[in-house]
This record gives C-alpha cells, structure tokens and sequence, in this order.
C-alpha cells in the first residue's frame, strides 16, 4: 500500500467529571486526511484545505506527531507526504489537533505495516498535542485512535482504558463561532483544589464510568458534573449557563464544555431528544446573534476509519 485515505473523528475532552482523563469518539463530525509514501525521508505537509494553518512539518501537529513516530524507527529512513483536509475548526473544542496528530500517526503505521498498536501511537500522537496546548493530555487524540470513550488511568507510565458506550447514547455539540484557545483556557485553572471539591470530582468520575458498564443513564445523569473545571472556564463562553441549563430542560442527561471550549456538549437517550436539544442550543444562540454549528453524533466505538 502505497497511499491511504483517513476520516479523522472529532471528540469530546473532559466529558464535564473527567478533566484531562476522560473523552469520547464523535461518528458524525471529522477530518479527512491523504498519507503516501515518498522517497524523501521525514515527512512534508503537502497540503492543507479548510482552515489555514503551517505547512511546515515542526509547526504542524500532524507532522510533529508522524516525526515523533519516525524517530522510534529511524533505521527505516521513511518518507511520507500529508494531504490534510479540515473540518474541525482549530479552537473549536472538539479535538482539532487531535484529529489531525492521531490521523498522521495512524496513518503512517498503516502504510508501514502496523508495526505499532493503536495504544502504542498515542505517546507519538500526544506530542503533537503538546505543540497545540502545551500540555501533554491524551484525552482527545486516545478516543480518536480507540474510538468509543477512554480513560486515562495514568501518564506515567501512560495507561489507557477503553470503555463501553451505552448503545443508544448521543452527542449534541453546539460550536458558537468564537475562539477559546486552549493554552487561553488552561491559564485560568488553579494548581490546586479543595478536598471536598475533590472528592466529589472523583465519586462522579467513578459513577460515570459504572454507567458506561451497566448502560445505567440516570447513574450517568447524576455524575455528568464538573465541580472543578467548569466554573472557571465557562466565563469564557458566552450564554455557556443559558445553553446547558436549555440542555438540560429538553431531556439532556448532562451538559458541560467540550474541552477547553467554546463548544458545549451535551448527552442524550435517544437521536429524537438530540435533535431537539439541538434545535433549543441553536435557539439561544440565534437569540444572542451568535453564529455557530451544530453536530448531533452516535458515539464511534471504532475511531479513525479507512476511506
């Protein structure tokens, strides 16, 4: 195989209790990508449509993230070239970079002969999240490569779970045309929490992740609550409270940020009570004359896919 041809899923980061720790695979919403092999050894961003953003391989995610995986087998000499084509607008919450670092790195083990497990890439992928945020967090780029959602248990060593996803469950992401930047939302968090704070960050956590076992939603209501993150960083997103609190009147299970924002997501029973909290979001926003998108997504249990 000398060329593959990726859709690259958008996700949800944090997912309200699990900051940092916990994400999800969106089906509906991503990037396209074109990998092939070249003769020049590394790798050269050929081409990026959609959103502008550097060609030039150490100033792109993608490219960090394959060169990062190139350098664990440097014996090979392997050239690549990246056609990207995007979707997901950068600082838009749903994983942007992620999209475009877990694309690169699965698609260069592809033409490779999957010398690495989909585990295995996510070191290589997290390092061109440490280029966008300056932060090495896997919460969006280990769902993208997993699918389905995943759990950080560590990192360090770096510790990935795959969870199970109730079957009926959907997302509903709203994405008012505004920019948080994730290095921007990151700055207004504290270094340190308050025990009781804590310790209910961390019964929700627990609870959510039962829920996705036993498909329990009202368990999974109740733990879709972020007491540490969330009211710091929704000061940064306009009619944030009007929009959940919306969400939440029209049959939601819960509603937060989708990673570091502006994007507010919220899960559901049924594709019928996403579609109407989608159309209530979109209502407050049109309110506020704010443009946006909206995405109304099943939960990819497979992450990237071959075109």
């Amino acid at each position: 195989m000398e060329e593959i041809k990726l859709f690259c899923p958008a996700t949800i980061a944090n997912v309200s209790c699990g900051f940092d720790v916990l994400g999800l695979c969106l089906e509906q919403s991503g990037d396209e990508m074109i990998i092939r092999k070249s003769k020049t050894p590394g790798i050269q961003i050929t081409k990026i449509v959609g959103q502008d953003l550097p060609l030039e391989t150490e100033k792109n995610v993608a490219g960090v993230a394959g060169l990062a995986l190139l350098n664990k087998l440097k014996e090979l000499k392997a050239g690549f070239e990246i056609e990207i084509y995007k979707n997901i607008k950068p600082g838009s919450g749903i994983g942007s970079s992620a999209a475009s670092a877990a694309g690169a790195v699965f698609g260069i083990n592809q033409l490779l002969g999957e010398p690495f497990s989909a585990k295995e890439l996510i070191p290589f992928a997290m390092q061109g999240e440490l280029l966008a945020s300056g932060a090495l967090h896997a919460d969006n780029v280990a769902p993208a490569l997993l699918g389905g959602f995943t759990l950080v248990r560590s990192y360090d060593p770096l510790d990935v779970i795959k969870l199970p996803v109730p079957k009926q469950l959907m997302a509903t992401v709203i994405h008012p045309q505004l920019e948080v930047k994730t290095a921007d939302a990151r700055s207004v968090l504290k270094h340190s929490v308050s025990l009781k704070n804590a310790i209910t960050q961390w019964g929700n956590l627990g609870g959510l992740i039962s829920a996705l076992y036993t498909s329990d939603y009202e368990l999974l209501a109740r733990c879709l609550h972020d007491e540490i993150v969330e009211p710091l960083r929704s000061v940064l997103i306009p009619g944030f409270d009007e929009v959940k609190a919306t969400a939440l009147k029209n049959g939601a299970l819960g509603s937060g940020i989708s990673g570091s924002g502006p994007s507010i997501f919220a899960l559901s029973e049924d594709e019928v009570t996403a579609n109407q909290i989608a159309a209530a979001m979109a209502e407050v926003y049109r309110k506020f004359e704010v443009a946006y998108d909206i995405h109304v997504s099943k939960i990819n249990s497979n992450g990237i896919k071959i075109l």
